[in-house]
């Protein structure tokens, strides 16, 4: 099977969506599927970090196109692909059976409005709350926000299935009119991350009078909140650590004076910093899914998250960690006092939460993508046998008069997984 991904992230950007991409590009290749990465073209001379992405032999052999791009105002490490015939070019010469748009807005809107003209069907992946953004960087005042919901609308609709990360993420997509929902998770890593990375000389590096360690991982951007875990930073007894950059950095690091600040880390190093934690926290409230707690709950860490948006999903209340009402500095603080004055708590969440965790790999879930496919195919080819049918004024039987037959594989991989949840009602 041909696969189109046409993205508005790939590495060497370093976010959930270029990731998650990664991952399925590469269990395509572990399958024996054809895939091709349509992405913005990186910064000049943008290195991807060392073991961060693609260092498997598959992601070396995944073709990638990239489109001329230019850095987004305001947050030059996201860039905005620019007009170009290269998407269609690119579409039309891979000849796919399928369209994956990754978190489609810019780009990706192009790519639906190619695989429309190219009679290709396409699964439109949600995977940024790009609406909550618009709000958080205050686009003209709620006017920045319906026009995304807009634009969210007009590319989905026009998709063949949408793909959800959790029960959140597809609810709040069905109250603002988008069809054909269904649920598409993400995996984990829980080899890389996992318990025995936990380095004791590091713990003693950060918290040298032996305060609990306390940290966040992620960009350090306004729609993260990071600045929520400033009552936690002055807490006795607790030490809070930072890991990642954005540009929120200089201001977040003025408000917490006490807090340190590792920058961006990647690969075992990532692994080390994930595990040695004594309590994550995840302040953002806009997240569709939150790929940084499934990895602390893989490396044994309890975790204090919003009840809010994807770590609804992820996080059991008072099994694996603790769940806060969003944008509550207060709310933060109190549970990290309370986690932080209970070693035997958080020992048993740490535990639970990677039992939670360990089954949810990136290939259960690249198989459950497949079987999306697979579904979303015969739908297509049944379309096109009515249509046929329609025009011919018969019955037309035996195979698909366009568009390909599943390739081999994709219905033994789909037979394999569980029965996915009904259709959310639009």
């Amino acid at each position: 099977m041909r696969v189109a991904i046409v993205t508005e992230s790939f590495p060497p950007e370093v976010n959930g969506v270029a990731h998650s991409v990664l991952r399925t590009a590469e269990h395509l290749l572990r399958r024996g599927h054809r895939p091709l990465v349509v992405t913005p073209a990186p910064a000049r001379g943008a290195q991807c970090p060392p073991q961060t992405f693609g260092t498997g032999a598959e992601a070396e052999r995944i073709p990638v196109v990239h489109i001329p791009s230019m850095p987004l105002p305001g947050y030059p490490q996201v860039r905005i692909a620019l007009p170009s015939r290269q998407l269609a070019a690119a579409l039309t010469g891979h000849r796919p059976d399928i369209v994956h748009l990754a978190s489609p807005f810019v780009l990706g809107a192009r790519g639906m409005q190619v695989a429309t003209r190219l009679g290709v069907p396409a699964v439109a992946v949600y995977q940024t709350d790009l609406a909550g953004y618009a709000h958080a960087y205050r686009a003209g005042r709620g006017v920045g926000e319906a026009a995304a919901w807009r634009r969210i609308r007009a590319v989905h609709r026009a998709a063949a299935r949408t793909l959800a990360p959790s029960t959140p993420a597809a609810q709040d997509l069905t109250a603002h009119g988008v069809p054909r929902v269904q649920l598409w998770p993400r995996g984990v890593d829980s080899v890389r991350f996992h318990p025995r990375h936990r380095d004791e000389a590091l713990h003693r590096a950060l918290a040298p009078g032996g305060e609990v360690l306390v940290g966040y991982v992620g960009r350090l951007a306004p729609e993260k909140r990071v600045d929520l875990l400033a009552a936690a930073s002055a807490l006795p007894g607790v030490r809070v650590v930072v890991v990642g950059d954005g540009p929120s950095a200089p201001g977040l690091k003025a408000s917490m004076p006490g807090a340190v600040f590792l920058g961006r880390r990647t690969g075992e190093e990532l692994a080390r910093c994930f595990a040695t934690l004594d309590v994550f926290v995840h302040t953002g409230p806009l997240e569709t899914f939150c790929q940084t707690i499934q990895e602390a709950m893989a490396s044994g860490v309890p975790v204090i998250g919003p009840a809010a948006g994807g770590p609804l999903d992820l996080v059991a209340h008072h099994r694996t960690g603790l769940l806060v009402p969003p944008r509550d500095g207060a709310a933060v603080a109190r549970a990290v006092a309370e986690l932080a004055a209970d070693p035997a708590r958080r020992a048993a969440y740490g535990q639970a939460g990677r039992a939670e965790v360990t089954a949810r790999t990136w290939e259960a879930v690249g198989d459950l993508l497949l079987r999306h496919y697979a579904e979303v195919l015969a739908e297509h080819r049944g379309s096109a046998v009515t249509a046929v049918s329609t025009v011919a004024g018969s019955t037309v039987t035996g195979s698909a008069v366009t568009g390909s037959a599943v390739a081999p594989g994709v219905a033994q991989a789909a037979s394999a997984m569980p029965v996915l949840p009904e259709e959310l009602p639009a």
